[in-house]
């Protein structure tokens, strides 16, 4: 056939209707669809509302009414145009307008809504932890590859310069062979008390804001924030906070092998409340040739590490045969020992007399709030669709998420779990191995085959 201009006018636009993807030019702003508009939803909208040259905020989706109204209002004063209101998901990922959404949503609902958008040829953005469970993190993995789309993962540790220098010492061998990895997630935090369950507030879906949970009555403690300290929506701090600081251990460690095999102890101390999930936990992942362990506490507690004393620590210490690395959010501080550099009568001596010391060979401050050019990365992405540019893709946001599973699967199993390194999948433990998954209320699920 010959080719002429109407034949080719024929052929591009036969390819543009059938293209996996939007075709956007390295300028070209994307337009952004905002799910979940409760209290991250409300930074979601402000960070993408700072990237005004990368992304418009097109379009606003939630189960309840008056959240609708408040973040239409707020971008309608910010940018002069009023964003499109949705009240289902479903409805916001069929808009021929929207090439990308992102997803502030309670951890219940981040792979489902993840798949449905990646199935409607959407590009995504999922707050962490990436997933409610090991399963749905496999499931998005596969739906982002089926479907050629950007995943990026709320893990902004890895767009953060200090952050990602640290890991890549660690990496890099600075601190020798690494031994030990010791995550800390202590976030002060105060008891919710009693809810009673009462009728469903006027303009709230509670159906769908329960989506793949089981049916339960609302009530205040199971709606709002508190939703992440009930194993239905949530999967407790080390799930919120404590999955930041998985993530960072992970990023130093490098490679892709789970541990042999995970213990987790701990409890909800003190407090008697609605809460489900542990204010303290203390969990050993063991690698057979080192170990990560990681300590979630919500209670009164002092700083560990290098750091003043000062409340809501969170931060990192990689240990290794030649010093140590301590990682937090005012930066990173890395020691050497000198007994690295002693051998045979010396190092005895040494360590029978306490002479070693430690001097501290690097430092980097810390570079505060990162999430708006973590957003940026996913933009980016979006244009060049190279989904290996992504700073957390969700290959990785699944990995770190999953850590977090097997840390509350053996806590609520109360014992350890022998894992195979390969997969992470419990070893001969039925029981283990059906915590990996969840019973889903219908129509809310998670699919076996994307």
């Amino acid at each position: 056939m010959p080719l002429t201009r109407r034949n080719f006018t024929r052929f591009a636009s036969a390819a543009i209707a059938t293209s996996a993807f939007p075709i956007l030019g390295a300028n070209d702003r994307v337009n952004v669809g905002i799910v979940g508009l409760g209290g991250r939803g409300n930074d979601h909208m402000n960070f993408y509302g700072s990237l005004t040259g990368d992304c418009r905020i097109a379009a606003v989706c939630d189960v309840n009414q008056a959240a609708r109204e408040r973040a239409g209002a707020k971008i309608l004063k910010a940018s002069g145009a009023a964003p499109k209101e949705f009240s289902d998901m479903r409805e916001l990922f069929d808009s021929k307008e929207i090439e990308a959404v992102s997803l502030p949503l309670p951890n219940h609902w981040h792979a489902l809504s993840t798949i449905w958008a990646c199935q409607a040829g959407k590009d995504v953005y999922v707050e962490k932890p990436a997933s409610h469970n090991i399963f749905e993190g496999r499931q998005m993995v596969a739906a982002a590859r089926k479907y050629k789309r950007m995943v990026q993962v709320g893990s902004q540790s890895r767009t953060i310069p200090h952050k990602v220098n640290a890991a890549r010492l660690v990496r890099e061998g600075a601190i020798g062979d690494v031994y030990m990895v010791r995550g800390l997630c202590y976030r002060r935090r105060f008891s919710i008390g009693h809810a009673p369950d009462e009728p469903v507030p006027a303009g709230v879906d509670w159906d769908k804001f329960l989506g793949p949970a089981q049916m339960k009555p609302y009530s205040k403690n199971r709606f709002a924030y508190n939703w992440h300290w009930m194993f239905d929506t949530g999967n407790g701090d080390i799930g919120n906070q404590g999955v930041h600081e998985m993530d960072i251990g992970l990023m130093g460690l490098g490679g892709s092998a789970y541990p042999v095999s995970v213990m987790s102890t701990g409890g909800k101390f003190i407090w008697k409340d609605d809460q489900e999930t542990p204010n303290t936990l203390q969990t050993t992942f063991n690698f057979g040739n080192m170990e990560m362990t990681f300590e979630v506490r919500n209670l009164p507690t002092p700083t560990e590490a290098l750091s003043p004393l000062k409340p809501n620590y969170v931060g990192n210490i990689f240990f290794g045969s030649k010093g140590f690395i301590v990682v937090d959010h005012d930066g990173f501080q890395l020691y050497k020992s000198s007994g690295a550099e002693i051998s045979g009568e010396a190092a005895r001596g040494a360590g029978a007399g306490g002479q070693e010391k430690y001097e501290k060979a690097q430092a980097e401050g810390g570079s505060g709030e990162q999430t708006g050019p973590h957003m940026k990365n996913f933009l980016d992405a979006v244009r060049s669709r190279d989904y290996k540019s992504l700073h957390a893709e969700i290959e990785i946001g699944a990995r770190s998420a999953a850590f977090c599973h097997l840390a509350n699967n053996a806590y609520r199993l109360g014992r350890m779990v022998k894992l195979d390194p390969a997969t992470g999948d419990a070893l001969n433990d039925t029981e283990a191995l059906a915590m990996q998954t969840r019973d889903y209320r219908k129509p809310y699920t998670v699919p076996e085959k994307v």
